[in-house]
């Protein structure tokens, strides 16, 4: 039998956010205990592996070779005729600076959060919430198929875009089709991969997405897509897509697979609730993924160390309310909200774009020099050149 188990803060999840929330709810002063449902943190991969660089600082995380695979230049995006465009790696987006191995990565941050003094639980899934006079006090939980309960004043709700949590807590974390992507990739070996670029392929090869190609070394890449589940039918679908592409590119289409992943990424405007009493949610968990891009660790990690400091102050103060978890939902929200709703409202124009108009776009912004890459000026560069293109995004300007 399990013995039950209490402690400050819960973390439900050991991603990046999760481990983040842990670690830093560790070093401000909490007893932290994180569980994962899986028997190895980080698999299986889920993850195109690309990510920027320019916030690792600010959360603590020491750039290792035992995780980065490359370095890159920037990105290249490519409109449906091929047109590209070149983006340098500070301007690119989300997923430009790095190529890493996921799993490395996650384990990385799950060492950092043990070493903070975190203890860690795998093969432990949360069953349920344990509520009291109305509010979460702890989950039920299952280890190697045994039950158990675990009491906190304070849980964190990092289990992912399938967030259950979420909904045992109450908060509002359904998903719209518009608002999710199906996701499938190949790691691929004997392809002519570029490793200065994150390449990115836009239009009617990938509804409502992209298809995408993240150098992992000289002849090695992952050659992924991300198709928009309601502009399609059927699950099938993403790989006849995915393979349609591949079949028409040489570089790729000589290649051999040896690694294939999928799943659901969300591309949601933010949460308008991301606590409550007891509760907060963090990651993928509260939608925080970029909806014009789908990258979400680097939005992941920003706010689980706001949500671990935060949690650790609500210990402190004994007040694990709501209206205390304001704090970190005004931290978070300030640091990046706008911006993902912003490319929410882009995401859902740019879904609506023929190729005809994606290749004008391209065609505008080539030789432009952006001091910053946004929604705002890529869109002002292409009204000098094609003013009927951003009539219908009179709102961004």
């Amino acid at each position: 039998m399990v013995e039950n188990l209490t402690t400050d803060v819960l973390v439900v999840g050991a991603g990046p956010a999760g481990s983040m929330a842990a670690k830093w709810a560790a070093k401000s002063g909490a007893r932290v205990l994180m569980i994962e449902k899986r028997q190895e943190i980080g698999s299986p991969v889920r993850c195109g592996e690309g990510m920027s660089k320019d916030w690792l600082k600010e959360v603590g995380i020491v750039p290792s070779n035992r995780w980065i695979n490359v370095e890159v230049e920037g990105a290249r995006i490519f409109s449906p005729s091929e047109k590209v465009l070149e983006i340098n790696e500070k301007h690119a987006g989300n997923e430009v600076g790095y190529v890493v191995e996921r799993d490395a990565f996650d384990k990385q941050l799950a060492i950092d959060a043990g070493n903070a003094g975190v203890d860690v639980l795998l093969k432990t899934a949360a069953t349920g919430v344990i509520r009291e006079n109305g509010k979460i006090v702890g989950v039920h939980a299952k280890r190697f198929g045994e039950p158990f309960t675990i009491r906190a004043p304070v849980t964190i709700g990092a289990d992912g875009f399938e967030s259950q949590f979420g909904r045992w807590a109450g908060l509002p974390t359904n998903l719209a089709l518009k608002d999710m992507d199906s996701c499938l990739q190949y790691r691929m070996t004997n392809v002519d991969c570029d490793v200065r670029y994150c390449d990115f392929y836009l239009g009617s090869v990938a509804p409502g997405g992209y298809v995408w190609i993240f150098p992992k070394g000289e002849g090695l890449a992952n050659v992924g897509i991300g198709v928009q589940l309601s502009q399609i039918h059927g699950t099938a679908e993403p790989r006849k897509y995915l393979d349609a592409w591949i079949a028409n590119h040489p570089a790729y289409s000589k290649g051999k697979t040896i690694d294939v992943v999928g799943g659901g990424v969300s591309i949601a405007p933010p949460l308008k609730q991301t606590v409550t009493d007891g509760v907060m949610l963090v990651g993928d968990a509260a939608r925080m993924i970029d909806p014009l891009t789908g990258g979400g660790i680097a939005n992941g990690c920003i706010a689980g160390k706001i949500c671990g400091e935060v949690a650790a102050e609500a210990v402190r103060e004994k007040t694990p309310t709501k209206e205390f978890f304001q704090k970190y939902e005004k931290g978070w929200r300030a640091r990046f909200e706008e911006k993902l709703y912003r490319n929410w409202l882009a995401k859902e124009k740019l879904c609506t774009l023929s190729d005809a108009t994606f290749d004008k776009v391209v065609d505008a912004l080539e030789g432009v020099k952006l001091q910053k890459l946004s929604v705002h000026n890529i869109l002002k560069a292409v009204h000098e050149k094609y003013p009927e293109v951003t009539r219908e995004f009179e709102t961004f300007l």
